[in-house]
């Protein structure tokens, strides 16, 4: 596809690795490209946005709270559809993705995307007939062998709660606040999970809550934001906060 001079491109990213590697991509192959890099969102929006034709957006990073993340770019594509927008999006965020920003302006490709991958979807541009979404997005990712028979843990919601509230950096004074609880019943709690996980000292109970089990299981990482059961709690952590 020629491609003509004097293309405005944007690249965002929070990650410096995945930055220095999209530069070096739009370097080589679309020198005709002018392009701005930056790495928050309020930077972003300062751009001429109204000059660029194609903007990639890698949005890995953003797990803290991901749905108002994409409802911000969910907002600029509505107001800036002249833009092709390139979403490079992680797996655990893909459904949300697709409920948000996919759109006839946007590509989703994976955050693990092939270079080729990225390369077509720059060349393609927001042709009708550009492939939407990539095929590494599509594919099942393959259950690893350990994760298969990984045994389901069995914890009260009690004891999730606490759990869930420690690895989001609460400590047990906080939480015991934030429960309506004594600290020696969150602190039985805490030491309940504990056994259930056959875990020994905190530093083992920080490594289960980080761990890929310990996310799934205490809702630590969502694309969907918080299910029912943590929606009060985080209601409360907003006005104790």
């Amino acid at each position: 596809m020629s491609l003509a001079k004097g293309k405005f491109g944007i690249v965002f990213s929070k990650s410096p690795v995945m930055k220095a590697g999209l530069a070096g991509v739009m370097a080589h192959n679309f020198p005709e490209y002018e392009v701005a890099y930056c790495d928050s969102k309020d930077e972003m929006t300062s751009l001429p946005l109204g000059r660029a034709v194609v903007a990639i957006i890698d949005i890995s990073g953003d797990y803290v709270n991901p749905r108002v993340t994409l409802e911000q770019y969910y907002l600029l594509l509505r107001q800036h559809r002249h833009i092709h927008w390139i979403f490079l999006v992680p797996r655990p965020l893909y459904p949300l993705a697709v409920e948000l920003l996919m759109s006839p302006e946007s590509t989703l490709l994976s955050d693990i995307e092939p270079i080729e991958g990225v390369l077509k979807a720059v060349s393609a541009g927001s042709s009708q007939y550009a492939e939407r979404i990539s095929q590494c997005l599509l594919t099942p990712e393959p259950l690893k062998v350990d994760e298969a028979y990984e045994p389901r843990v069995v914890l009260t919601l009690s004891e999730r709660k606490v759990l869930r509230l420690l690895g989001k950096g609460w400590g047990i004074n906080q939480i015991a606040m934030l429960l309506k609880k004594s600290n020696k019943t969150v602190s039985a709690q805490k030491n309940s999970a504990m056994r259930r996980l056959s875990l020994h000292g905190n530093a083992e109970m920080y490594a289960w809550i980080n761990s890929t089990q310990g996310i799934r299981e205490l809702n630590l990482i969502s694309a969907y934001g918080d299910s029912e059961e943590w929606i009060k709690i985080s209601q409360e952590d907003i006005l104790l906060s």
